[in-house]
């Protein structure tokens, strides 16, 4: 137990340490923006398929939640609504991240590793160069900027997979799907989406390129990187689902105080 526990914050300091290398590089050196731009491209045409499909599914999936209970009081036009507040605020961010961890996620970790176990990564700093600056802090701005919209696109997904099952099973019009959804999402709603999809993007990208950057052992080592990264990131994106919603309620509820 004691040696798990060393482990846990072994790994938590050499991420955030990570982290810190990665910010004091983007801040201190010259951005390589055409690599970035590359990236972007990369990430965000190769994911988007599968962000769009879950976050329609996400949504699907919500209203008909939502419209099983809600049916019993007649309620059914509010059923828009509150299928997307609750995506917005909870549900569609974390199953969405999800969905991107294995995607982009794995993908960076198994590139990452690859390039250390054949040196390329030495091989770059050989011929004086900054890998960090050269392979990773590009890397890792794409997966943050790519990731947000993708998030952001697999939101707005939800809205259209909830009219279309709402339709097919509970009987209920887009029209009247949608006619509910400004006064029940508030403004708050939707930043808290945006700002959980920007966190989960950060968590990420961090993980991916520490796990990537820092593996060992041969193909091996790469295939254990990529396990550690997918395992990595969803439990990270669920503690910080869990912290996001906390401090998130706590500033809701010293506003509310303020105004009263």
């Amino acid at each position: 137990m004691i040696s798990f526990t060393v482990y846990i914050l072994d790994e938590i300091g050499g991420t955030l340490l990570f982290l810190q290398k990665i910010l004091s590089t983007i801040f201190v050196k010259r951005l390589k923006t055409h690599e970035i731009f590359v990236q972007i491209w990369k990430v965000s045409t190769e994911s988007f398929p599968t962000t769009a499909m879950a976050g329609f599914f996400v949504g699907a999936i919500m209203a008909v939640q939502f419209a099983m209970p809600i049916r019993e009081f007649g309620a059914l036009g509010f059923l828009g609504g509150l299928a997307t507040s609750a995506t917005f605020r909870e549900v569609g961010p974390m199953l969405i991240a999800f969905m991107l961890s294995g995607k982009v996620g794995a993908f960076t970790s198994a590139e990452l590793g690859t390039m250390r176990v054949t040196e390329q990564i030495d091989a770059v700093r050989c011929l004086g160069a900054d890998p960090m600056q050269e392979i990773i802090v590009p890397r890792f701005i794409g997966i943050v900027i790519s990731s947000f919209f993708l998030l952001a696109a697999g939101l707005m997904m939800s809205v259209f997979g909830g009219m279309a099952l709402s339709q097919a099973f509970a009987g209920v019009t887009p029209e009247e799907y949608a006619r509910h959804i400004p006064t029940i999402v508030h403004p708050l709603s939707i930043l808290s989406g945006m700002i959980k999809s920007l966190v989960f993007a950060v968590v990420l990208a961090t993980i991916c390129t520490y796990k990537g950057y820092t593996t060992t052992g041969g193909a091996k080592g790469v295939g254990r990187a990529v396990v550690a990264t997918a395992v990595t990131t969803m439990i990270c994106i669920v503690v910080m689902d869990w912290f996001t919603s906390f401090l998130g309620d706590v500033i809701l509820q010293m506003i509310r105080g303020y105004r009263s």
